[in-house]
């Protein structure tokens, strides 16, 4: 596997939701077999050139990094029962395709547990627009459950696991023949 990249959609740097997004990547490389630490990309640190007029190189990095990734774990608060208008914002720099051939993870981090659904209907709809791979449900983590991360994190990580791997050797398996098959002048 090339990457694991932890998207963080959080406008508050330091926030609970880079940490389950980092913790949560890290369960999930350690049972995939992904030997390296994650990459973060937290929009905290690039909210400000998300909202100027023309490109920024940080966000052009975190652009690439992102489209670039095998698997991906998408986080963020949930704020009005949806993900952040950050996070959207980030995404809606993305070209439509860009995701294609990335597994993407969609995580809520919510107060209250009514708000469960929205990490279905909110955020993996725009990953499979963006042409991500989501075989697996998202996961809606509550506040209260961050003291036991590790227990709520490895559960969901044994769980995910055999679908991650499954969909990262299916497109490995899908881009080889293509490649062998190139027919150059």
């Amino acid at each position: 596997m090339s990457s694991l990249v932890a998207l963080v959609g959080n406008p508050r740097g330091g926030s609970r939701t880079r940490l389950v997004a980092v913790a949560a990547a890290e369960a999930l490389g350690s049972r995939i077999g992904h030997g390296a630490p994650p990459e973060v990309v937290d929009l905290s640190a690039l909210g400000p050139h998300l909202f100027t007029p023309g490109p920024s190189p940080s966000v052009e990095v975190a652009l690439e990094l992102v489209a670039g990734s095998s698997v991906l774990v998408v986080a963020s608060p949930t704020y009005k029962a949806t993900y952040t208008g950050l996070l959207k914002a980030f995404l809606d720099r993305l070209p439509g395709g860009a995701l294609t051939g990335t597994v993407a993870l969609p995580l809520l981090v919510m107060g209250d547990a009514r708000h469960a659904l929205a990490v279905e209907l909110h955020l993996r709809p725009v990953l499979v627009e963006l042409g991500a791979l989501v075989p697996t449900p998202g996961l809606a983590l509550r506040e209260s459950e961050i003291p036991d991360l590790d227990r709520v994190l490895g559960g969901w990580a044994d769980r995910v696991a055999p679908q991650v791997i499954a969909q990262v050797a299916a497109q490995v398996t899908t881009q080889v023949p293509a490649a062998q098959g190139k027919v150059t002048a």
